[in-house]
């Protein structure tokens, strides 16, 4: 049985194609000033995130190239900031908005931490760059500690379990479990419980499925992540207007894992762009 979960109303914002439009323009702007100084790194990459968000509004299905190039882009941004935050070098070369750039160095950022790790590597997996995967898995753990009172524990546990997934390292089972217990309810205490429990977790509840070989339910775990995304970002006004709420990042990253995989997939939603999940555009330009 086909399920088919109705993305919320996003249309009372700006117009969607003009909106999207503008940031994509604002995001090359900000991508080629770079390599004169890359402190403005963060900026770039959450304006292309939004730009990335602003075209699934435009273009629900991801149908448009240009939809595809704002998700490569928000990409090559995330990952060129752990790129950075990696270099013994001066400068480091990075492929961004078409064109090999020389980007100089700048020592630690605050912003290339857990959390933005996550999004890089959810990117990385719906672009299929392997590469990229393994760059970012090969982070030192350590290095992505905020200071103190910034996440839950429990997104340390994540990022370590991700890692040793795609790394192929020992433990990955145990890893797993305890992040699944760090992420109760009961023991995280940072992240609001709402957006714990709609957001948060259930991308690691779609990973276990996955690394279980768990083909009848993925489907179902699927559906239930979609709707408590909707649930999550329909609560209230404010929130059903936030383009946040465009798409769900990380039930998109996994659900393009089992895709991949073979696992049946009888969703359709807005929350989950088509040819993002069935890589359509990969291969259209060098990423």
């Amino acid at each position: 049985m086909n399920e088919v979960i109705i993305r919320h109303d996003l249309s009372s914002g700006p117009d969607a194609d003009q909106f999207a439009e503008r940031l994509s323009k604002r995001v090359a702007r900000r991508i080629d000033k770079l390599e004169d100084s890359a402190e403005m790194i963060d900026y770039a990459f959450s304006t292309a995130n939004l730009a990335m968000r602003a075209h699934c509004v435009a273009d629900p299905r991801a149908a448009a190239v240009e939809t595809w190039e704002s998700t490569v882009n928000s990409m090559q941004l995330g990952s060129a900031i752990f790129a950075l935050l990696g270099s013994s070098g001066e400068a480091v070369e990075c492929r961004i908005n078409r064109k090999l750039r020389t980007i100089p160095a700048t020592g630690p950022m605050s912003t290339a931490d857990a959390g933005t790790w996550l999004s890089a590597f959810w990117l990385a997996v719906i672009c299929r760059d392997q590469d990229r995967m393994t760059q970012l898995s090969e982070i030192p753990l350590e290095r992505l500690r905020s200071p103190e009172g910034s996440y839950d524990e429990y997104i340390y546990h994540w990022v370590d379990t991700l890692q040793s997934w795609w790394l192929r390292r020992p433990d990955l089972a145990d890893k797993l479990i305890a992040t699944i217990e760090a992420s109760d309810p009961n023991v995280a205490r940072i992240a609001p419980q709402d957006l714990l429990q709609a957001v948060l977790y259930p991308p690691i509840n779609l990973f276990y499925h996955y690394v279980r070989n768990d083909r009848d339910g993925f489907a179902p775990a699927l559906t239930d992540a979609l709707k408590l995304h909707k649930a999550y970002w329909t609560l209230n006004q404010d929130r059903a207007k936030d383009i946040d709420g465009s798409i769900a990042l990380g039930p998109v990253a996994i659900a393009c894992l089992a895709y991949d995989a073979e696992f049946p997939l009888d969703i359709q939603s807005d929350y989950l762009p088509k040819h993002l999940l069935q890589r359509t555009w990969i291969g259209e330009f060098p990423a």
